[in-house]
C-alpha cells in the first residue's frame, strides 16, 4: 500500500507533466518499483507515465539502460555517475521527455566504509539534457524507511527538474 505522502507527491508530478504534456519512465534499484507504483496509483496515470524499469542487478542496467559495464565497475552502482547514466539510458531506451534514476544501499547488509547502508544517489533529467542529481544519506534507519524517503527524495527532484524546462 503506497502511503498517503507518496502518494500525493506522485499526483503533483502527474498533474505536472500532465499539464506540460510529458512522458516520464522510472529506472529504480533500490526502490524496486516503488515510485512506479505510487505513480499509477492515480488515475489517468497512464497520460503520463510510459514505463518504468528496476533493474536492481549491474546486469540490468546495462542490458535494459545502457549503462556501460566500465561505468559500473570503475564507480560502483551506488554512484552519481551510473545514476545519472540510468536517467539518461530511460530516456533514450522509452524516448520520453523526463526519466528519474535512484541507485542505492538500502540495507540492512551491503554497506561499505565508502558506500554505506543508507546512501541513496537520486538523478532526474530531461531530454534536452538539462540533469539533478542529489546525494542522500539515510543512514541504518531500515529498509523500507529508505525506500520510502529515496522516493519522496526523487519525486522532489523531479519537481525541481521540471521547474527549470
Amino acid at each position: 500500500m503506497i502511503g498517503d505522502e507518496l502518494f500525493e507527491k506522485a499526483s503533483e508530478i502527474l498533474g505536472l507533466c500532465g499539464g506540460r504534456g510529458f512522458k516520464l519512465a522510472t529506472a529504480e534499484s533500490c526502490t524496486g518499483g516503488l515510485i512506479a507504483a505510487a505513480l499509477t496509483s492515480s488515475p489517468g496515470s497512464s497520460n503520463v507515465l510510459d514505463r518504468g524499469y528496476v533493474t536492481y542487478s549491474n546486469a540490468a542496467k546495462s542490458s535494459d539502460l545502457g549503462v556501460p559495464k566500465n561505468l559500473i565497475d570503475k564507480n560502483g552502482a551506488v554512484s552519481e555517475e551510473v545514476a545519472r547514466a540510468m536517467a539518461i539510458g530511460a530516456i533514450e531506451k522509452a524516448s520520453v521527455d523526463l526519466a528519474l534514476a535512484v541507485t542505492g544501499v538500502a540495507g540492512p547488509g551491503g554497506g561499505t566504509p565508502q558506500k554505506p547502508v543508507g546512501l541513496v544517489h537520486i538523478a532526474v533529467a530531461h531530454r534536452s539534457g538539462k540533469i539533478l542529481h542529489r546525494e542522500c544519506r539515510y543512514g541504518p534507519i531500515g529498509r523500507g524507511e529508505v525506500r520510502r524517503l529515496s522516493s519522496l527524495a526523487a519525486l522532489a527532484l523531479m519537481k525541481e527538474l521540471i521547474a527549470q524546462v
